[in-house]
């Protein structure tokens, strides 16, 4: 995930140091070494929610094994989402930092994505839409490909009666399932294997980060398309989440009440609907940071071959919704 923009310093290493140049001239190292250390911790930490999704209990090497088949591809994907950022940034000439990993080592993912950083704004429209577009196209046809081998991979058999997570269903998901394990039983479901999930959380990654709002890359992107009128279209969309959040909440809840559902199989049926609400208060909070929905460009021009490249991109967020990301399912 990428919010981009840090405040425009430049003076914050003079206040540090007597040798300001030569401090400048040591941060991009220090940037990598950072980049490279918190890669490495996020490997770990997805490779240790990988075996925890698999069934292990301790924290040896031979545990911490079966969950490579989650996190290599999974971090595959996230890498090639932040270097087509940061590939485009250079072609550009933008500055920007290495992609800096988040680890989290809990369920569902084990990491809460990367950032890159870039100082001040992006002044043409070309370049922003050729960056903000990079990443998720990147890694979108990473995902897809992981996505697709892990299905084949994974075996269709009945529900679990047992308590579970049931991933979110997008149209571009439910495609390949029906592409590559045909029509589904009724009372039967596709029982994901690490990789299949990995690359469904690939999907759910670029979903999340083409919402066309604020500084996300959709928001780059729909920037990009529309200009200032974006400025609208972003605060609506922003608005649009709550009443999406309860409609979500309402859709699974409801029918679980009347269905005899109580405490906490309560609770769970009504979850869903809090991812959309926890990502309202996000972009609120992004959008607090600015006087402006998403920083203006100083030209008013994008060449026609990436205005029909951004309305592509910005139809990938279609394909990729998911009303419920991960709900838990009672036994």
């Amino acid at each position: 995930m990428s919010d981009w923009n840090e405040p425009n310093d430049d003076t914050d290493l003079e206040h540090l140091v007597e040798e300001p140049e030569l401090a400048r001239a040591g941060e991009p190292k220090r940037r990598f070494h950072l980049s490279f250390v918190l890669f490495g911790l996020t490997l770990v930490s997805t490779t240790w929610v990988g075996a925890l999704n698999a069934g292990a209990e301790k924290f040896t090497l031979h545990e911490l094994a079966r969950g490579l088949s989650y996190s290599i591809p999974l971090m595959t994907i996230l890498l090639a989402h932040e270097l087509g950022h940061y590939i485009a940034a250079r072609i550009h000439r933008v500055p920007a930092s290495p992609p800096f990993f988040v680890p989290m080592p809990f369920p569902p993912l084990g990491t809460m994505g990367a950032v890159i950083l870039m100082k001040g704004r992006i002044a043409q429209r070309n370049a922003l839409f050729d960056i903000g577009a990079a990443g998720p196209l990147a890694g979108l046809a990473v995902a897809i490909p992981v996505l697709a081998y892990g299905i084949v991979q994974s075996q269709v058999g009945p529900t679990p009666h047992a308590a579970h997570l049931q991933e979110g269903h997008s149209l571009l998901y439910l495609a390949l399932l029906r592409l590559l394990k045909g029509p589904i039983p009724e009372g039967s479901d596709i029982l994901l294997s690490p990789t299949a999930f990995a690359g469904w959380a690939g999907l759910l990654v670029t979903m999340i980060n083409l919402i066309p709002a604020v500084q996300l890359d959709g928001g780059h992107v729909a920037y990009a398309l529309f200009g200032e009128r974006q400025q609208r279209y972003s605060k609506l969309l922003r608005r649009a989440l709550l009443p999406l959040a309860a409609a979500v909440s309402l859709a699974y809840g409801l029918p679980a009440y009347f269905a005899g559902a109580r405490g906490e199989a309560l609770q769970d049926a009504f979850a869903p609907g809090m991812q959309w609400l926890v990502w309202s208060l996000v972009l609120g909070f992004l959008a607090r940071r600015s006087d402006h929905e998403h920083p203006p460009t100083d030209d008013h021009e994008l060449s026609p071959r990436r205005r029909i490249l951004a309305r592509l991109t910005l139809g990938l967020f279609v394909l990729l919704f998911m009303p419920a990301w991960l709900r838990a399912v009672p036994g």
